[in-house]
């Protein structure tokens, strides 16, 4: 079964800026933790290189278990008077709580 994740051209802007200019190879890397108040929850950072177990997607890695979990969704980011952030709508969790960054599925 093909692993598919969706970047929207704001959220690819965003990686791109955020990776590009620094003199070692730097990824920015989606996983899911267990955790948060609805069971799992996304977590952002960087990374300096990848694991046997990532999958790249351009400037981004994320690890073959998170995709499982986050197959399908599409990448946004979000400015909003409150701040930016990356918002994953990602359409294997059944609910959500109101930071977005919590789910279960």
């Amino acid at each position: 079964m093909t692993k598919k994740i969706e970047f929207t051209d704001r959220a690819k802007k965003q990686i791109e800026k955020i990776t590009s200019g620094n003199d070692s190879k730097k990824y920015f890397r989606i996983s899911v933790k267990g955790g948060g108040c609805s069971g799992f929850k996304y977590n952002f950072s960087f990374d300096n290189s990848r694991n046997n177990n990532d999958i790249l997607f351009e400037n981004t890695v994320i690890d073959k278990t998170s995709l499982d979990i986050i197959n399908g969704s599409i990448i946004d980011f979000k400015i909003e008077m409150i701040g930016e952030s990356f918002v994953i709508n990602n359409p294997n969790a059944s609910s959500s709580c109101g930071c977005g960054l919590s789910f279960s599925a």
